[in-house]
């Protein structure tokens, strides 16, 4: 029998709906799948980790729901990032984010397809990770951590948390691709201010207690350690020498000073990982990496560890408390 013409209407609508809706239902049940590498460990990447998670959820993203997360993670072993960021690859990620030069770097020696969100790129023109801010042009965007330009800021409030130091020992690892642009900036700094450097190369965290005691022995005023994921993957360790030297350090992040560094200067790391978050979205919406600009930091901070001070028998001018972001006590 042939079909009332309103009951025709309605079936044509509903057999144009169902499909429409179906695909709606997919889309929104659709299960994102990312990647994290990251050089440190859990323990040690947590307040980023979680950062980066929060401002996901805030975005709509929900593990377990619509977004799915792998990690690897080197526990301070650099030479396994070659091999754990060649796993996330094979598990067919939509997105991998690198935590720190080394695994971006380790990822880009891997793909050059995966879409690829990096954090804390020190110097990422430099090391190749983009060709320039505004349009990286290849598989990797991200946020910069301009080591360089930090590091002679951090100088400069080392010089006046301590006055009247003249002799500062300068820490640095020679395997970092980053490190050399660093010290450089370092030096040129130390002219400026009237300070005399002594370099002390490290190349593993062996190297830690031979570095520091020779700062001791060449009568260093100060220390001042150059960031590399070498010191932030064995931050105890290192934080545990220099406390021994009862040596006024800055130190590279904020949970350096925790662990008793006397100072930092730097990006809020934080503020990063939760602003990586907004890559992650804008990619999965369709965003090519080449075309997003690496964005350098936008939240700096002071830390002074005001414990460490009063150990070492050292005031703290007020002028530099008063700049502080946060003084630990």
């Amino acid at each position: 029998m042939w079909c009332s013409t309103l009951g025709c209407l309605v079936t044509l609508t509903l057999s144009l709906l169902v499909p429409s809706l179906a695909a709606e239902a997919q889309q929104l049940t659709k299960v994102h799948r990312i990647g994290w590498l990251g050089a440190g460990s859990p323990l040690s990447s947590r307040a980023y980790v979680e950062a980066f998670q929060q401002s996901l959820r805030d975005l709509g993203y929900i593990e377990g729901q619509n977004l799915a997360v792998e990690s690897r993670y080197a526990e301070g072993k650099m030479e396994r990032l070659p091999e754990l960021a060649a796993e996330l690859v094979h598990l067919t990620m939509d997105v991998l984010v690198t935590s720190g030069s080394p695994a971006t770097q380790a990822a880009q020696h891997v793909t050059r397809t995966l879409l690829i969100v990096g954090v804390a790129l020190a110097d990422p023109l430099g090391t190749g990770f983009a060709a320039n801010f505004a349009r990286p042009g290849g598989n990797i965007t991200g946020l910069a951590f301009q080591n360089a330009d930090l590091s002679t800021k951090r100088l400069e409030l080392l010089t006046a948390a301590v006055p009247g130091v003249t002799r500062v020992a300068v820490l640095w690892d020679s395997h970092f691709p980053a490190s050399p642009s660093a010290v450089r900036a370092v030096e040129e700094a130390a002219r400026a201010l009237g300070v005399q450097i002594h370099l002390l190369e490290v190349q593993g965290p062996e190297d830690f207690a031979r570095v520091v005691a020779a700062a001791t022995r060449e009568r260093a005023q100060a220390l001042f350690q150059v960031a590399s994921p070498l010191f932030s993957t064995q931050r105890e360790t290192f934080i545990d020498l220099v406390t021994k030297s009862r040596l006024p350090a800055t130190c590279e992040t904020r949970p350096f000073v925790v662990a008793g560094c006397l100072m930092t200067y730097g990006p809020s790391f934080p503020d990063m990982y939760r602003r990586a978050a907004s890559y992650v979205d804008r990619i999965l919406k369709g965003a090519k990496p080449a075309d997003l600009p690496v964005e350098q930091p936008m939240k700096f901070e002071l830390v002074i560890n005001l414990k460490t001070a009063e150990a070492l028998g050292l005031t703290i001018p007020p002028t530099l408390l008063f700049q502080a972001d946060e003084v630990l006590r």
